[in-house]
């Protein structure tokens, strides 16, 4: 095991040793580099390293304290890494689409262009699928008039998570990733180049009175002065990690705002909803009135004929209206139950003059107007 050790110390010694005479030397410009040079220290102390370990030696341990400061930037380090990951994928889920998006506004930037592609929120792709069959099935389709309103409101909630996307991207993500590239970096440099001169230490401590005393002592300080580097960094990070914190509640809160918003809509859509629900189940209700095939094609023919739809289902009354302008059929029977409103019967052609709101038509027949339900009616000619 010895012996081991003592081939290990011997190649370490030699490398290192070799560094300074390589920078001298006009004949390896290469190695005289400052590349190079990182390459061969990093070498020593992985061979370094190596020989504890085959060896059994044990390193100089720094205080507890020190210690303890290490292992949170450790976990710090890898809380940052992972929560930049998960962040991305909680707001934009789709493994797919990420990547499609990402090289989309990689190829944007390469071209100049300014502005990138969103993400395709899933609220959205469903809000277009009900808008696109809520129409359809057309605005006398109960079902399809409920997609239309749920459609808008999943777009609706598609636009917040956009400004969410925003939000935290700006003032999460974007924080945590500077803090990575800086903060957390130039503290890992500091203890890498630690653990380097630790080593180095080591390895002229265990061969003392075979090299200068002078070479010890200057490990020593050097050793001394990164330890003190170190713990300094460390030491001023930790004491400043309510800027974590704060960043950490501007995520909950952006979340918080998306919720409430996206609350907001559903409730509203979830009245709305309901709203219809009652409408329908308080209108009469219809009655299938079977058309035979004769009578079908008959009027087809009349159709073809006049251009003017027939249907043997309407009842003559008093005034069967001008087909030529704005009018409707009555599809129920309708009692006026307050001043202003129109009467009619099932079957009556009512001539169409205004349309009050999304639930009242103004409208004459038999000489007499007033306003009714625009569902007990079936428009022929709509208004202009």
């Amino acid at each position: 095991m010895h012996s081991t050790e003592n081939h290990f110390s011997f190649a370490c010694f030699l490398l290192y040793n070799t560094i300074p005479r390589l920078k001298r030397g006009s004949r390896h410009k290469l190695c005289s580099s400052h590349g190079c040079k990182q390459l061969l220290t990093s070498l020593f102390v992985f061979l370094q390293l190596f020989s504890e370990k085959i060896s059994g030696a044990e390193g100089t341990k720094l205080d507890d304290d020190f210690q303890e400061m290490e292992r949170k930037i450790d976990i710090t380090n890898k809380v940052v890494a992972e929560l930049l990951s998960k962040t991305t994928e909680y707001l934009q889920p789709n493994p797919a689409y990420r990547a499609r998006l990402g090289m989309l506004n990689t190829m944007s930037k390469i071209r100049g262009q300014v502005k990138t592609t969103g993400y395709p929120q899933t609220e959205g792709l469903l809000g277009d699928c009900m808008l696109r069959h809520g129409r359809e099935l057309g605005d006398e389709s109960e079902f399809g008039c409920a997609l239309l309103d749920a459609g808008e409101c999943m777009k609706q909630m598609a636009e917040v998570k956009d400004s969410l996307d925003i939000n935290v991207k700006q003032n999460f993500i974007d924080p945590l990733q500077s803090l990575q590239d800086k903060d957390l970096k130039e503290i890992l440099y500091h203890l890498k180049r630690l653990e380097g001169r630790r080593l180095d230490y080591d390895y002229k401590k265990r061969r003392q009175g075979k090299i200068p005393d002078e070479e010890i002592r200057q490990a020593v300080e050097k050793f001394e002065e990164s330890k003190e580097l170190a713990e300094r960094s460390m030491f001023n990070f930790l004491e400043n990690d309510i800027e974590q914190v704060s960043q950490l509640s501007v995520f909950v809160e952006a979340a918080l705002d998306y919720h409430r918003q996206s609350a907001q809509i559903l409730e509203d859509l979830h009245n709305r909803l309901h709203n219809r629900m009652n409408t329908a189940s308080s209108r009469p209700k219809r009655e299938l009135q079977h058309k035979s095939i004769i009578a079908t094609l008959e009027s087809n023919e009349k159709l073809h004929h006049n251009g003017i739809p027939s249907n043997s289902s309407i009842k003559p009354s008093g005034s069967s209206g001008n087909l030529d302008q704005p009018c409707c059929r009555a599809l129920y029977d309708f009692e006026p139950e307050n001043e202003g409103e129109l009467g009619f019967k099932e079957g009556d052609i009512i001539t169409l003059t205004n349309q009050i709101d999304e639930n009242w038509f103004e409208g004459m027949v038999n000489g007499e107007s007033g306003f009714f339900p625009i569902n007990y009616v079936e428009v022929v000619v709509p208004l202009p």
